[in-house]
């Protein structure tokens, strides 16, 4: 059993079956609507055997290249 925490995926619970493998350790969502592409990731976070959950990894922050100095 795998839970979401955080982000459109917020309290989702989703019974994976032995025979599907191991959860990825990341899974990404994109959300594709009226407006720009929106993609979250979230991370897995293993509890116990056949339980763990994905949190949402906070989002990464790209600071914006100063046009005002030369190089």
């Amino acid at each position: 059993m795998l839970l979401f925490v955080g982000g459109p995926l917020d309290g989702r619970v989703q019974i994976r079956e032995a025979r599907h493998g191991d959860p990825l350790p990341t899974v990404t969502h994109v959300h594709l609507h009226g407006g720009p592409k929106v993609v979250h990731r979230y991370d897995l976070e293993p509890l116990s055997e056949g339980v763990g959950v994905y949190n949402l990894r906070p989002p990464v922050r790209r600071r914006a290249r100063d046009e005002s100095v030369t190089d």
